[in-house]
């Protein structure tokens, strides 16, 4: 089966890339760490996509914030795609910035008709600038909204099927957001629509103590994948086929060939998963 799981690019891993030409399924980077005119980043990315497919992940669109996007912002996504023409082009359902002022993090939004509609109107309107679909990524949460008037993959779904854009199913995303909020990962993934999901990404989380003695799990994007996550990508890929898949390792980045590595594994389990029809039990955080 050849490699079709793919990696976060990062600056120290450049030469490396091209010096060996490992082999995975492609390259994904954080559009916003490329949106400076030239210099060696553009260098290298331009000899690696001789290489690689490359797939580009927002982090600052704040596609559900209330205030209009930034259009600056959009040119410049448009720019990128327009030279790369990446293969995937993705980003999170989340909020980043107010009144023209970057949070510098993924805030949540509530689950509400309201912000339904903003989320939708944004995308629509990043969709439009880019000249192409984008994927919207499920968040890891640590509070949930009091007045959320749906589930979360009843958002997502709406706002997929309203704009034509497609999912980014973040599988750790799922598994954090379980643990932390007492729900059942597997009753999450058999809700979403396998064939809106047009990527999947895996990463390590941490846990951390709270003052109040509860366990929280972390999105931090530092270690391994866990086996739990593993496990619910077998099953994922069981339910709805073999999806692109990234591994993200932003944190405490890895050597490039434990990274590739841990590329393999998420090949192996997907191959195994193509091979066997059975489905676990299960199970909550």
């Amino acid at each position: 089966m050849p490699a079709t799981a793919g990696i976060g690019l990062k600056p120290e891993h450049y030469r490396g890339l091209l010096e060996t030409t490992p082999s995975v399924g492609f390259l994904e980077l954080h559009t916003e760490n490329y949106m400076g005119a030239g210099g060696p980043p553009h260098r290298y990315l331009e000899a690696l996509a001789e290489h690689y497919p490359l797939s580009f992940h927002g982090v600052g669109a704040s596609l559900g914030g209330t205030s209009p996007l930034d259009r600056n912002h959009l040119d410049r996504w448009r720019a990128l795609v327009d030279h790369y023409e990446p293969l995937l082009v993705s980003e999170h359902v989340a909020w980043t910035s107010h009144d023209g002022n970057a949070l510098h993090d993924l805030l949540p939004l509530p689950y509400t008709d309201e912000a339904l509609n903003v989320l939708c109107e944004h995308i629509d309107q990043m969709q439009t600038a880019l000249g192409r679909s984008i994927l919207i990524e499920n968040p890891s949460r640590y509070i949930d909204f009091a007045d959320n008037e749906m589930p979360e993959t009843e958002f997502l779904t709406e706002a997929a099927r309203r704009t034509g854009c497609g999912l980014l199913l973040d599988i750790n995303n799922v598994f954090v957001s379980a643990c932390n909020q007492h729900e059942d990962a597997y009753a999450y993934l058999a809700d979403m629509d396998g064939d809106l999901v047009g990527e999947i990404h895996l990463a390590g989380h941490s846990l951390e103590t709270t003052a109040s003695g509860q366990t929280l799990r972390i999105d931090d994007h530092g270690s391994h994948v866990c086996d739990e996550v593993w496990t619910l990508y077998g099953e994922t890929i069981t339910r709805i086929g073999t999806r692109p898949t990234l591994i993200e390792w932003d944190t405490n980045v890895p050597s490039l060939a434990e990274l590739v590595a841990e590329a393999g594994r998420a090949d192996a389990r997907a191959a195994a998963a193509c091979d066997s029809p059975e489905v676990a039990h299960a199970v909550t955080g």
